[in-house]
Order: C-alpha cells, then structure tokens, then sequence
C-alpha cells in the first residue's frame, strides 16, 4: 500500500499536475496567432540579454550562498568544487527539477562525506533564508499592492499560508516535535551549530537578491514593451515562487498561469503569455549552457545518481527543491 502511495505522490500526482497545466495553456488558453504580434512590441536582444543576466545572477548567488554554508557548516572543500556540482546538475533542470537537485545533493556528499541527510538539511538552509525574506516582501507589499491590476487574493493566500508553515514550525518547536525530528533524521547536530545568528548574514545575501530580482524583472517586461509597476512586481514574485514549486516540465505551463493570472491588470493575455513563454525559453537554453559547461561533472553526477538511486530518493521525497527562477 506505502509503495502504491509512493507511486501516485512520486510520479502520478506530479504528472498530472504538469500535464493539465501544459494542457490549459498550450492548447486552450494561449492564442497561437496573437504571440507572434505581442513578440513583435518586444526588444528582443535586450529582453534576452536582461533575461540571461537573470539566470547568471540567480546560478551565481545560489552557488555562492551554498558553496559558503556547505564550508561553513559541513565540510572545508573547494568552492569551485562546489561551483562544478552546481553546475553539472544544472544540466537536467532542463528537464526536472528534482533530479537535478539529487545529483546536486550526490555531488556534495561525495566531496563532504557527511551523512546524506545532513547534507540535504545544509544544502536546503538557503531555501529557508530564501522562503523568510519572500514572506516579508509579500506581507509587506499587501498594503500597497494595486488590488484592480494584481490578484490580490493569490498575494494574501501565499502570505497566509507562508505565516501558518512558520507558526506551525514555532508551535511544532514548542512542544518538542521539532527535537524529536531532528534526532529521528540524526541531524541534532544543528542545534548546536546553526542558529538564527549564523544565518543572519544570508538573510541580508537574500534580501539584497529580493531587490535585484524586481528590478531585472521589471526591466524585463519594459524590454518586452509590457511594463509592470514596481509593487505589483514586489507582491507578484512570491506568488510565482510559491506556485512553482508545483511540479512542472522545465516549468513551462505553470509559470505562464501565474504570470498572466497575477499580472492581469497589465496587458492582454497574449503578451503576459509571450512574457512568460520567452523567459521559460530563455532559462532552458541557459540550463543547458551551463550543464554544457561543467559537462564532465555533469555525465559524472549522473552516473553516480543511477548507481546510488535509492540513497538519494530516501531523502530527497520530502524536501522542498531549490527555489526557482522568476
């Protein structure tokens, strides 16, 4: 019965998720003949350059931020070993998220020899950095959001729902549970050398990131000809964020329903879809560029991943992925 379950939460539900969503925008939603004429208003040289800039700073900080907590936290192996894993599992997120974040885990704990699990905890602390200082963004642009323009019910949802994960994890702390969690997974090793102090200063790594991001997100769209105003962007990336950790092939599909679902109040659906359609195409051929570039590591990480197959998807299941580009 467990492994029935396993099947459907694994591989069934995922699929259908993705599927449908592929569905709905590529064969209903999507007017095939109005992208050409959205693509048309665009920059197109300077909407991909801005868009490569995106992925370079999005790889590059993530590496930066995990390669530090990898050190600091695990084990004091080269950053540029860490920066070729990174790398090299950058070539299936073309594809899948999840496998790409297995090899990335495989790869740290062959350099580290620490045990999996904690590797997976350390490798995945930036994503809580990440998540917290996304939840503030959100709580705070609710009050100045332009409610006719943006879908503030998906803001204050994804607002909600980030405050009840941390309220449940504090309550959760309370009584216990979390201790009794971390010594199930053997990772009551953290208590004593991870606190909110050493994580600090990734906080401010993270919000720095948040700014950045609006900002090569709003020039995006004004190089696309389809400018959105700076809050709505502010309150709008969380909700992609949120969403996109939904199951996805190379994401397309599901970034294309929250960009144009978010985003209503600025343009036709035609161009918030050719927004979307063009940055998921610009992020795939960047996935590969940059697996192409640590190819050696990349053929490597996978070859490894099919021998240790059932190492890695005894953790990997229940831990949230990396968070994904905007």
């Amino acid at each position: 019965m467990s492994r029935v379950k396993n099947v459907l939460s694994r591989h069934i539900l995922p699929l259908v998720i993705s599927g449908g969503a592929l569905v709905y925008v590529f064969g209903y939603a999507i007017d095939w003949q109005a992208i050409p004429e959205a693509t048309e208003r665009a920059n197109m040289p300077l909407f991909v350059a801005i868009t490569v800039l995106d992925k370079i700073v999005f790889f590059l900080v993530w590496c930066l931020v995990q390669a530090s907590m990898v050190r600091r936290f695990l084990a004091p192996v080269p950053r540029r070993q860490i920066i070729a894993v990174k790398g090299g599992a950058e070539l299936a997120r073309a594809l899948n998220n999840s496998v790409s974040d297995a090899a990335f885990f495989l790869g740290i704990w062959q350099l580290c020899r620490a045990p999996l699990q904690s590797v997976v905890a350390v490798t995945t602390l930036p994503f809580v950095a990440h998540f917290f200082i996304l939840l503030l963004q959100g709580s705070v642009a609710l009050f100045f959001v332009p409610r006719d323009q943006v879908q503030f019910s998906a803001v204050a949802g994804v607002v909600a729902v980030g405050w009840l994960l941390v309220a449940s994890f504090a309550v959760a702390r309370w009584l216990g549970a979390v201790d009794r969690l971390y010594a199930l997974l053997r990772l009551d090793w953290l208590e004593g050398r991870v606190n909110f102090r050493d994580l600090l200063p990734y906080l401010w790594v993270f919000a720095a990131f948040a700014m950045a991001d609006v900002f090569i997100q709003g020039m995006a769209t004004r190089a696309f000809g389809n400018p959105i105003d700076w809050i709505a962007l502010i309150s709008g990336i969380p909700v992609l964020y949120f969403m996109m950790m939904l199951p996805s092939f190379g994401n397309f599909g599901t970034r294309e329903i929250v960009w144009a679902s978010v985003f209503h109040g600025y343009g036709d659906e035609a161009t918030l879809y050719a927004f979307a359609l063009w940055t998921n195409l610009v992020f795939l051929m960047m996935h590969v560029l940059i697996g192409v570039l640590f190819l050696n590591r990349a053929i490597a990480l996978f070859a490894d991943l099919r021998r240790t197959r059932s190492q890695v998807d005894s953790v990997r299941a229940p831990i949230f992925r990396d968070a994904l580009d905007p």
